[in-house]
């Protein structure tokens, strides 16, 4: 199963980078691999997204629980779809420069596993590819500020 553990450090604020994270709704227009994505429910500081990911063919749907411990957290639940189990959690930690580092987890693993396989084959450069869409978009919506 795999996970993933990274930290970086952008020249963006907790808050900035808090918001673009929190924004689900929003990661059809960068997020590889996500082709829609909706909140269905709204409680407070908690809610639930469905989240419909595909490459070529293959499209999976999965609904997740988000808590935003705002501009601190997000924690990613797993509720249903292809999945045995999927954790993600995002911690923004401010420094002294005006900058944020971001402590980024993932941990997953596919119900089916042909589907397990592959995905393993191309995670990190999946991985990759999605850390660098979050970072693009931030350029995007605060301006390059480095």
């Amino acid at each position: 199963m795999p996970t993933h553990n990274e930290k970086r450090i952008l020249p963006y604020t907790p808050e900035q980078l808090f918001d673009l994270v929190a924004d689900v709704e929003k990661y059809p227009e960068f997020l590889p691999w996500c082709l829609k994505s909706r909140i269905t429910k709204q409680e407070g500081d908690v809610f639930y997204a469905d989240l419909i990911i595909g490459y070529k063919m293959v499209q999976e749907k999965f609904t997740s629980k988000v808590t935003l411990t705002k501009p601190d957290e997000i924690h990613v639940e797993y509720i249903k779809g292809p999945m045995k189990h999927l954790s993600n959690h995002w911690k923004f930690t401010p420094e002294s420069d005006g900058s944020c580092t971001i402590d980024f987890f993932l941990d997953f693993e596919f119900k089916n596993k042909i589907f397990q396989n592959l995905i393993g084959v191309f995670f990190e450069k999946a991985l990759r590819k999605m850390v660098s869409a979050f970072e693009s978009r931030a350029k995007d919506l605060y301006g390059d500020q480095t």
